[in-house]
């Protein structure tokens, strides 16, 4: 007798997997502007026959959620994957061609699907809509609900200075405000890059702003060199003198913070995200001030205020004036009562690899991930996807084969099918 996974997996079509594929990614939605991706994914949720919902702060950033109703009884689970990709046509001090091909679009070349939206994260995102559409095909019922997301801002932009609003504001307006207003389940799976391996746990992040201080600008002909780094009366200078520091710095906060537990090993990276001081159209001028903008990743319960006060500490003991501020805080997730899940993921993993799920290596846990915004709402989370790791730690080959991603839609089906079947306990 032909079980229900075999009739569910029988119905997941690798060329319609791969055309979905590359027609969701062909829609170009940078951080800031989803509402193309939106709208093509909400369209195709009700062509085959999904219930659907658009929550979203403003309509050019929405959040998608597709619903499979069960039947009762169940436990529910929900898909989710982002809709956004980096970088935007705007990124051009972080970018030397932020209009480059490769991060806008997609195509296939044999067994493989190009382009970075494929990667991060629409080849996924389409594993698990290909994994719902195949059970719906099957006519195979579900006791709990289904619930499949695409969300907005997951890449990170934080307002600051002048940068504000909803366009910059990515972690209030995707999937924090999708859970907020009611895109909940009993467990949620992530659907992004793993190298098929499994995680529960993704670092936070602590933006601190540093700026220093000088003297009150004058011009170039008024200099009186030689001047000590520290001292010079452009900030700008002295500011290479503490990037220096920073970096040293960083090394010791990754070691001193390492946070290792059976989800993975989260090695906390520190990044210098940016540098401004001075007026380019005001060349001759020295500058009163410079700032840097750091980013620490942070492990589970690490004290950002007691990292604010080490990097005061650090303007301090080089002699400079300046001020330290957090910008932003989104505290990192260790799940909880994730069990269930775990061993589904493990058993639809084994029945088609034949060996158990292993958990991730690398800086797949290092990093943020929206499985951070399930399990700090109290809502079980890990994050499973296809990938090969050398190719996603160093983004040079930013493609995926199609029977990776193949492989991907078989486990999540096999996983709804398993999760949305077991009678949820009172």
């Amino acid at each position: 007798m032909t079980s229900d996974i075999d009739r569910v997996l029988s119905q997941i079509d690798k060329e319609e997997l791969a055309d979905l594929v590359l027609a969701i990614c062909n829609v170009d939605a940078p951080s800031g502007h989803e509402r193309a991706a939106g709208e093509f994914i909400e369209g195709w949720l009700r062509q085959e026959g999904f219930k659907t919902r658009v929550l979203g702060l403003v309509p050019e950033r929405p959040n998608v959620v597709g619903t499979r109703k069960g039947t009762g009884g169940g436990y529910s689970l929900l898909f989710n994957s982002h809709m956004d990709t980096f970088p935007s046509e705007q990124e051009v001090w972080s970018r030397r061609d932020c209009k480059e091909p490769m991060d806008h679009g997609a195509w296939r070349e044999g067994d493989m699907l190009w382009g970075m939206p494929v990667v991060n994260d629409r080849g996924p995102m389409a594993c698990f809509l290909t994994a719902a559409r195949a059970i719906k095909k099957a006519g195979i019922a579900l006791k709990g609900d289904l619930l499949l997301t695409t969300v907005s801002g997951e890449l990170g932009r934080e307002p600051v200075d002048e940068f504000q609003g909803p366009v910059y504001a990515d972690h209030d307006i995707g999937a924090r405000y999708m859970v907020a207003h009611g895109a909940v389940a009993d467990y949620a799976l992530v659907a992004e890059c793993t190298d098929f391996h499994v995680t529960w746990l993704e670092a936070g992040r602590a933006v601190y702003k540093i700026t220093l201080f000088t003297v009150r600008s004058f011009g170039g002909p008024f200099l009186k060199r030689p001047y000590t780094v520290e001292k010079n009366p452009n900030a700008v200078i002295p500011m290479a003198r503490l990037i220096e520091k920073l970096e040293d710095w960083a090394l010791t906060y990754e070691q001193k913070h390492t946070y290792v537990c059976p989800a993975g090993t989260l090695i906390p990276k520190v990044s210098i995200g940016a540098v401004r001081g001075g007026s380019p159209y005001f060349t001759y001028l020295s500058s009163e001030l410079a700032s840097v903008y750091v980013e620490l990743w942070t492990p589970p319960n690490l004290d950002v205020l007691a990292m604010k006060s080490e990097l005061e500490n650090l303007v301090h003991s080089l002699g400079m004036e300046g001020k330290v501020e957090l910008t932003a805080f989104r505290r990192g997730h260790e799940a909880q009562n994730i069990d269930r899940l775990l061993q589904a993921i493990d058993q639809a993993h084994g029945r088609l690899f034949n060996k158990k799920v292993e958990t991730v290596v690398g800086p797949i846990c290092s990093m943020w991930r929206d499985v951070n915004v399930f399990n700090e709402a109290g809502i079980p989370a890990a994050t499973y996807g296809p990938g090969v790791l050398q190719n996603l730690v160093l983004q040079a080959n930013r493609g995926l084969s199609l029977e990776s991603l193949y492989q991907t839609a078989q486990v999540y089906a096999t996983v709804a099918l398993d999760i949305c079947n077991q009678e949820k306990k009172a």
